[in-house]
């Protein structure tokens, strides 16, 4: 399983960023996807999560801001995030786990800066 983000970057508060996450070598739609992001000295923590039946789940800190979709043809997960904050800086990682199992997988993260 090979996982490429991007779409990181710098940006104000305020503004927004959409990072992109392809699946390669997987058959997509057997995956719970998500995005997570880790902070210098922090935790890595659950930023979203979509399951393959497209439920989704937010970290409270990000809930009406961020969105997470799925577009299981192209093998790709996509987070939306507007009206950005400095504390959503950190690198963001994609992250796969097959259905039934307790394997995961990660992409190699992509930086988020938000300035104030």
């Amino acid at each position: 399983v090979q996982l490429q983000a991007s779409g990181g970057g710098l940006v104000q508060a305020g503004g927004s960023l959409r990072l992109s996450c392809a699946a390669s070598g997987v058959r997509f739609s057997n995956y719970y996807m998500a995005w997570y992001r880790q902070v210098s000295g922090k935790q890595r923590e659950l930023v979203a999560r979509i399951t393959p039946w497209n439920i989704t789940n937010y970290a409270d800190s990000v809930k009406g801001r961020f969105t997470i979709s799925r577009n299981n043809a192209e093998n790709t997960v996509i987070l939306q995030m507007n009206s950005l904050e400095s504390e959503d800086t950190g690198v963001y990682y994609c992250n796969a786990v097959r259905r039934f199992s307790a394997n995961e997988w990660w992409g190699q993260g992509t930086q988020v800066t938000v300035s104030s």
